[in-house]
């Protein structure tokens, strides 16, 4: 493997109730598999609520709505800026402090 050639493999993934071929780099497999499922649990889950209320769009959408609020939240959670903030000032102060 050459510089920044990352070696792709081809496999399937049954996604709800669709299987499909992707090409994916071979050290993210297994999060592309633990993706497939999370969709796939999330559809059944949002599928045994709502079957005869919802169309299978909207069931769908509540999935794609509840697992993009699960990763807008853990992004929030892992928000280092403030942190980053804190140890500039802490590091402006040290430099201060051993100036003098």
């Amino acid at each position: 493997m050459a510089g920044g050639d990352r070696e792709k493999i081809q496999i399937r993934l049954h996604v709800y109730d669709t299987d499909m071929a992707v090409t994916v780099v071979r050290e993210e497999e297994e999060y592309y598999r633990k993706a497939a499922k999370l969709i796939t649990d999330a559809v059944n889950t949002y599928a045994s609520l709502f079957k005869t209320k919802r169309s299978e769009k909207e069931i769908l959408y509540m999935a794609l709505i509840d697992i993009a609020l699960r990763f807008e939240k853990e992004s929030a959670r892992n928000d280092i800026e403030p942190y980053n903030a804190i140890i500039s000032q802490l590091t402006s102060e040290v430099e201060s402090a051993l100036k003098e």
